[in-house]
Parts: C-alpha cells; sequence; structure tokens
C-alpha cells in the first residue's frame, strides 16, 4: 500500500479499470511517467493533478499496435508519422511499430533505419519503433540491424507489392531464420505461397468474388506450413502475420503443442467484415491476404478464444485514394491495404462483445500480448513500473464511422458508415494527455529499451 504521504505527478481514478488481473476499480499514481502506485478507488492517493474518469468509461493501458504502415519517408503522400501517429493515439494506441517496407529506401540495413528514424523523430505523438527487414542478399545485415535496435525482421514469401522488398525463396526462407537463431531474433512472416497464387485465377475486374478466388486459403495454409516446418528444424522464433485463413488452425495449434516458436496475429478487418458483405467495386475492402467468408471469420474467432491466434493488430496500410482505384472498382489493379489505425479498438470490441468476450480480452489481444511480442515490458499493462500510457474507453457509446473524422492521411476506409460501439476519449502517454493537434510528445524506441 501506498503511504498517504506520496504525492504523485498525476492521480487517475476509475471505477473501472483493466488491470493485470481482470477487471476492477481502483486508483493509479504516476511519478516520472511511470506507474507507481496501484490501489484501491478509495486510496487517499494525492497528486499534482487527479484525473477522475466519467461512470460510463474504462482506463485500460495504451494499445500497442506492432503492424503499421507508415511509408514515411518516400511514400509520405501514402501516409507520414505525424497522421499515423495521431490517428493511433485517437484510437488508444501509445505504441506501434513500423514495418520495413513501403518507405524508401526500406529497412534491410542499419542506414536505411538511420533515415527512417530520422524521418521520426519530432514527428511523433506516441512511442514508435521499427521492424526491419530480410530481403535476399541482406542476410550479413541482419546481425547489424538487430544490433541497430529494431523489434524484429519481416519477410514476404511473394511479391510485396513493391519491387525494393522482394520475397524470400525457400533457401532464403531457411538462411533468414538459421541466422536470426543466432541472435535469438523475430522473424515476423508475410506467408503467402507465391507458386500457388500464380496458379490462382488471376485478381481483374469488379467482382470481390473474382479477387478472392485469386488469394485462395491453400495459398496461406501451403506458406504457414512451410515456415512452421523451417522453424521447427532452425529454432528460430516466427511469428505469422495478418491470419485469414482459419483452416491453418488446427497445424498451428499442433506446432504450438509440440514447442514451435510461433505466435500468429489477425486483423480487425478479418474479424469485423465478410466476403458476403463486399460488394462489387468496394475495393476499400481490398487486403492481401483478402477477407473470407463468414464461417471462416467464426472460426478466426474460436482460434482468439482458445489461444491458437495470439494478438490482434491493424495492418494500417493505407495509400493515396488514387490508387484504391475507387472510379474503376478493379481488384485487379488496386492497391491492398485496409486502413484502420484508429478504429481497431472499437471494431474488435463491437464484434468481441457479440460474442461474449469481455473487455479484458480484448485488451489481452491488442495491447499485453502485442507489448509481450515485442519485448515490450513496460507497455500493454496498469501495473506498477509500467509507464503510464492509458487510454479512456467508453464500451457503450455508439458512433457511425466518418472517414472525413479520422486522422490517417487519405479519408479512405472499409469501415465507412459502419455503426461501431466503444469510443476512445483521451489517451495519455507516460500520465501526460495527448494533444494530437499539438507538439508530439512520442519517443522513438530500440528494442530492450522499453
Amino acid at each position: 500500500m501506498a503511504s498517504n504521504s506520496e504525492r504523485y505527478d498525476v492521480v487517475f481514478r476509475a471505477r473501472r479499470l483493466i488491470g493485470p488481473h481482470g477487471e476492477t476499480s481502483g486508483s493509479l499514481g504516476v511519478r516520472d511517467g511511470r506507474i507507481a502506485a496501484v490501489e484501491p478507488l478509495g486510496a487517499p492517493l494525492t497528486g499534482e493533478r487527479v484525473v477522475e474518469l466519467a461512470d460510463d468509461e474504462v482506463l485500460l493501458p495504451g494499445l500497442v499496435d506492432t503492424h503499421v504502415h507508415v511509408n514515411d519517408p518516400g511514400r509520405a503522400e501514402w501516409e507520414g508519422f505525424p497522421t499515423a501517429t495521431r490517428a493511433a493515439a485517437a484510437g488508444g494506441i501509445t505504441t506501434l511499430l513500423d514495418m520495413p517496407l513501403n518507405s524508401l529506401p526500406p529497412t534491410v540495413d542499419p542506414e536505411s533505419l538511420a533515415v527512417k528514424r530520422e524521418a521520426a523523430r519530432g514527428r511523433v505523438h506516441v512511442d514508435v519503433g521499427f521492424w526491419g527487414g530480410a530481403i535476399p542478399g541482406n542476410r550479413a545485415r541482419l546481425g547489424p540491424l538487430h544490433a541497430a535496435g529494431v523489434f524484429g525482421f519481416k519477410c514476404f514469401l511473394l511479391h510485396s507489392g513493391v519491387d525494393e522488398f522482394p520475397p524470400l525463396d525457400s533457401a532464403g526462407l531457411h538462411e533468414a531464420l538459421t541466422e536470426l537463431a543466432a541472435h535469438d531474433a523475430l522473424l515476423i512472416v508475410h506467408a503467402e505461397d507465391s507458386e500457388a497464387i500464380d496458379r490462382a485465377p488471376s485478381a481483374h475486374g469488379s467482382r470481390y468474388r473474382d479477387f478472392l478466388d485469386s488469394r485462395p486459403r491453400g495459398a496461406e495454409n501451403l506458406a504457414i506450413a512451410q515456415v512452421l516446418e523451417a522453424a521447427r528444424r532452425t529454432g528460430c522464433r516466427v511469428h505469422v502475420l495478418h491470419l485469414s485463413s482459419a483452416d491453418a488452425l488446427p497445424m498451428i495449434a499442433s506446432a504450438k503443442a509440440d514447442g514451435v516458436p510461433v505466435t500468429v496475429e489477425t486483423c480487425p478487418h478479418y474479424l469485423c467484415f465478410t466476403a458476403e458483405e463486399v460488394p462489387d467495386g468496394a475495393t476499400q475492402f481490398k487486403c492481401c491476404p483478402p477477407i473470407r467468408e463468414a464461417a471462416n471469420r467464426e472460426a478466426l474467432w474460436r482460434g482468439l478464444a482458445d489461444g491458437t491466434i495470439d494478438t490482434v493488430v491493424s495492418d494500417h496500410s493505407p495509400c493515396t485514394p488514387e490508387l484504391k482505384r475507387l472510379d474503376s472498382g478493379d481488384f485487379g489493379v488496386a492497391w491492398g491495404g485496409v486502413s484502420s489505425l484508429q478504429l481497431g479498438l472499437s471494431a474488435v470490441w463491437t464484434q468481441a462483445r457479440l460474442r461474449g468476450h469481455p473487455l479484458t480480452d480484448v485488451v489481452r489481444w491488442m495491447a499485453g500480448r502485442t507489448a509481450e511480442l515485442a519485448g515490450l515490458h513496460r507497455k500493454g499493462s496498469l501495473s506498477v513500473g509500467a509507464d503510464a500510457d492509458l487510454c479512456a474507453f467508453a464500451p457503450d457509446e455508439a458512433f457511425v464511422v466518418d472517414p472525413g473524422r479520422l486522422h490517417h492521411r487519405n479519408p479512405v476506409s472499409a469501415y465507412q458508415g459502419r455503426a461501431l460501439a466503444g469510443r476512445v476519449r483521451r489517451t495519455w502517454l507516460r500520465g501526460a494527455e495527448i494533444d494530437v493537434l499539438g507538439e508530439p510528445r512520442g519517443t522513438l524506441l530500440n528494442r530492450g529499451e522499453a
């Protein structure tokens, strides 16, 4: 218990909060940007400032989104650090990890990481870390990039969508895993099999069914099987990105039971939307792998419930409206990616509550486990010693998504016009409220430092 004589920089009081052991009421004392006390609601904590949450608000740890494409520098007209981190803060995200591709140069060596960090410096409203990339020919750069502080390495097993970030073949995957295992580094994998995609019907035209046929579940399943077997052989930690095919869940569960060091994520759009409801020509829904059928969605929810799927992250992958080809509605040429950075918490909560999941589950998937995946030991939890990264969430407040009110760079969203439950009202970074229109106060993170 805290001494009555102790004084804190700020005290938060909440009738509902999600702590490490579930939902409760309580008071948090914050000193020097970290949680210094967690006490019952009536505890006499005193602070320079006191924040009383409203009766309809729940105090959550700030979310940790480990899958964000900021695209800055080089393609900042798609998304930039100021706009992406404003959207993150407005959505209750206080830490994000930026993907190594779609920016120019891609983050595939220490020099390009330095360029990326310089582009972000002084321009982020939340804390930001970086993934490195594993591409053909950069094996010798993986160790130095790891030493420079990236949180792990991303690879593709098929064309990434941008020529400057080529995929690994089977030999390259094994080579990268062998190298990274020596550093106890994490490889995160876009798992779709290139040969299976090549054999599938080509993506073309405005029919969503035709696009779905061009990215079959089998392509995901084959690639995931390859990744699991390679991880089994090398002992390297692997993480399967944006799981779309629920068919892969049994083999993932089996690999986990065998001790293969694998974790898995899925995304709000796979948990919210279904192929049956995507209108033809609605290219704002295009992503790779694609949004699949309703039965598949329900199986993904079961995979979350039983722990086969570990985390839920945005895979925010925006572009300019022109690249989405909204005029023609041609899924074959439109950029693939769903912009959802600001909406993930509300979108997941809307669906989770319908299936009987409490907020504690959502916080575990989107804060606790994502922080654990990245090794961010001071993030994702309302516990003593953690950074005081918080958000006030009103779970029963409903709203209809208006893309014009979102903070990401381009006002395109698959969620346009959708009614969602739960609104983030305020977000704090290290105990200080984030003003998304004010001076950026986020910091740049290195692996092992937070």
